[in-house]
């Protein structure tokens, strides 16, 4: 037995959403909106917040100031069971904050990293990592952090028994070297979407990317947004659409889908079935404001999937 599920590295921050808002005010102008919310937010933390929902037990490492944000976000977390023990929390440092602004078309972001930006692999314990079942990675940004990652995804595999997931996000550089393809084969679960996956491998469609991923890595998933999602894993591709909703707000749509899809993983379901654990808490988490606010339970998401004909066997 693990003491852990999974380790969870990576950002965690106070999201500020403003709905509704079309336009900034012009300089010296104020304009009143109708509500203006304050939740959880960062990728990572978004998808050890799912994984706690759905009843296993992360760690999650990160860095927080010693703040009124720092308060909300330790709370958050032992309500879904993640374990702190690894959050630092600094006198010297400012919790990060990203103020989301959003209309029906387009979401505009403006961001101050705070603790986010000293969080580096260096700072992760192998001897930690050795108490959890999986390890769950972001974070990459291209030519810029390579090598840190591929010598650290060599010990994770030299040293522990972990398995890895690992959400490569956006190349914030736009470079898409081809040197990530020396990541995948120490990496279990590899998430893309799909201008990722076109951009990373050249390759015309999602499935030729997928094939190309997994011939390296043991599983390569692209999300398709309303196009549901597919994976590719030894020499098969499973595919699952996606569920119709109406959707209020996007923030976390990504991290959501990771964490349905892991948690089917570490409970030994099939791809296909992880897929649709992957499509249906990201579609849930998409119908309220916030990137966690809307994620399902357990219970919720097998009664969600048995409504649309699609529970597990």
């Amino acid at each position: 037995m693990k003491r852990w599920d999974a380790y969870v590295f990576g950002d965690v921050n106070i999201d500020l959403v403003i709905p509704g808002v079309e336009k900034l005010p012009a300089p010296g102008q104020e304009d009143v909106v109708d509500t203006m919310e304050t939740f959880v937010g960062g990728g990572a933390a978004l998808f050890a917040l799912g994984l706690g929902k759905l009843g296993l037990h992360p760690v999650f490492q990160g860095c927080i100031g010693k703040d009124c944000y720092s308060r909300l976000i330790q709370e958050e977390f032992q309500e879904k069971h993640i374990d702190c023990v690894l959050l630092e929390q600094r006198e010297d440092i400012k919790t990060g904050i990203s103020i989301s602004f959003t209309n029906e078309k387009e979401r505009s972001f403006l961001t101050y990293r705070g603790g986010n930006g000293l969080s580096g692999l260096d700072r992760v314990r192998i001897e930690d990592v050795k108490q959890a079942r999986h390890f769950h990675m972001t974070g990459y940004e291209g030519e810029k952090n390579h090598e840190e990652y591929l010598q650290f995804l060599k010990r994770l595999k030299a040293e522990t028994s972990v398995t890895v997931s690992f959400d490569v996000g956006w190349d914030p550089q736009e470079v898409w070297s081809r040197k990530i393809y020396e990541l995948f084969p120490y990496i279990d679960v590899l998430f893309m979407n799909e201008t990722e996956a076109l951009h990373y491998s050249g390759r015309e469609t999602p499935e030729e990317a997928a094939r190309e991923f997994a011939s390296l890595s043991r599983i390569a998933a692209v999300k398709l947004g309303k196009k549901g999602s597919l994976a590719a894993a030894e020499g098969r591709l499973y595919q699952a659409a996606s569920f119709p909703v109406t959707a209020v707000d996007t923030t976390g749509a990504g991290d959501s889908f990771n964490a349905g899809f892991v948690y089917g993983f570490l409970t030994d379901r099939d791809i296909t079935c992880c897929l649709r654990y992957g499509n249906a808490c990201g579609a849930l988490n998409v119908t309220a404001l916030g990137g966690n606010t809307a994620f399902p339970d357990k219970a919720k998401l097998e009664t969600f999937l048995e409504k649309q004909g699609q529970a597990d066997a």
